[in-house]
């Protein structure tokens, strides 16, 4: 149950590769331009071979989906004063650590639930998505998700309307972004909820998903295998006191907003970095301070 699993681009190796993503380009027809082209660098077309078994046709329908979702979408453009309401209670936000592996870390706690807008809900999601990736250093292209279910209870929940758009947008738009999702210590109530939102996942996003429970020696170990228990905030069964500060993540998001607007700039010279094709005044990764200690 708590096997680890192999590199997501393992199950095409070989010369065949270059050779899919060139034929997946070439079906795209009409020559990219501007963002689109950007966006649709060979990192960006291996990971939707990937997500549909390298699959040229359904990957061709699967990046022309979300081409036109980020047309109407826009998730380049969305800065963190439009959506800084959403984070007033911490209940998702980038972490000032990394795991093992070098990956961005998203922690997510919805039990601190504070809104009921579901757009603006996931504004704020795409928002932080955008921003794990800007971060990332250069040789990795996934994140790692924490979801912290402190708090959690029925009466605060997350709609299953808003997890199902959650897990469209995740594994519909940002295909083998998600490198693993810790659920740590859900309640028992969950499990019906659970029951409904599994169904939206499909097998590749499903094997990402990880229980955690403290008193289960299995999961606990699986999870130490992927991040430095001195890193961990203590209700996520680490040792590190940290209490998040939404000032000063606000004050780190400001900042990352001029990154981002240069990171999508149309520079003539381009250089390609975290699975996209960016500038050359693309961002350095830099180490969040939001949960300060205490």
């Amino acid at each position: 149950m708590f096997r680890r699993k192999s590199h997501p681009h393992s199950e095409q190796e070989g010369e065949d590769q270059p050779h899919k993503v060139k034929e997946l380009r070439t079906s795209l027809g009409t020559p990219l331009s501007g963002r689109d082209l950007q966006y649709c660098n060979d990192a960006c077309l291996r990971r939707y071979l990937e997500a549909r078994n390298w699959n040229v046709e359904k990957s061709k329908k699967m990046l022309e989906e979300t081409l036109k979702w980020r047309s109407t979408f826009k998730p380049e453009e969305i800065r963190w004063h439009e959506v800084a309401i959403e984070g007033e209670t911490g209940k998702a936000y980038r972490a000032n650590f990394h795991d093992r592996h070098g990956r961005t870390v998203l922690i997510l706690r919805p039990g601190m639930q504070n809104t009921t807008a579901l757009d603006n809900q996931m504004r704020h999601l795409v928002y932080l998505i955008e921003n794990a990736i800007l971060n990332l250093p250069q040789d990795q292209e996934q994140m790692s998700w924490l979801i912290d279910f402190t708090g959690w209870s029925l009466t605060n929940n997350v709609p299953i309307k808003s997890a199902r758009e959650t897990v469209n947008i995740l594994q519909n738009h940002y295909p083998e972004r998600l490198a693993v999702a810790f659920l740590y210590n859900p309640p028992r109530i969950f499990e019906a909820f659970w029951k409904i939102v599994k169904y939206f996942l499909d097998p590749k996003t499903m094997q990402k998903v990880k229980f955690v429970y403290p008193k289960n020696k299995d999961s606990v170990e699986l999870m130490k295998s992927y991040f430095d228990m001195d890193n961990l905030p203590t209700e996520l069964g680490g040792k590190a006191n940290l209490k998040y500060d939404h000032e000063e993540f606000s004050r780190q998001m400001a900042q990352d907003d001029v990154k981002a607007a240069k990171f999508w700039s149309f520079d003539k010279h381009h250089t390609e970095t975290n699975g996209y094709s960016a500038p050359e005044v693309a961002p350095k990764t830099e180490c969040l301070a939001p949960p300060v200690k205490v």
